[in-house]
């Protein structure tokens, strides 16, 4: 639901920004061309966060002293 919410805003901002009136083909053609560019590049800034969190080093810095933080039991 949120995510289609999403896509409806997304296209309300296109519609409003380029001022188009989608009552006339040419400005249809050219809010799906905008629409398709938007999501487009929506879709690459996505796999291009998952990329680096999924690549980012989530081990602390200083594993040693962690380790000996934990174990209290000697």
């Amino acid at each position: 639901m949120i995510l289609l919410m999403f896509l409806f805003f997304g296209a309300f901002f296109i519609i409003n920004n380029n001022n188009l009136h989608l009552n006339e083909k040419n400005q249809q053609d050219k809010f799906w061309h905008e629409y398709y560019n938007w999501a487009s590049e929506l879709f690459d800034n996505g796999k291009s966060v998952v990329g680096y969190v999924i690549n980012s080093n989530w081990i602390p810095a200083n594993e040693k002293n962690v380790i000996n933080n934990t174990n209290i039991s000697k």
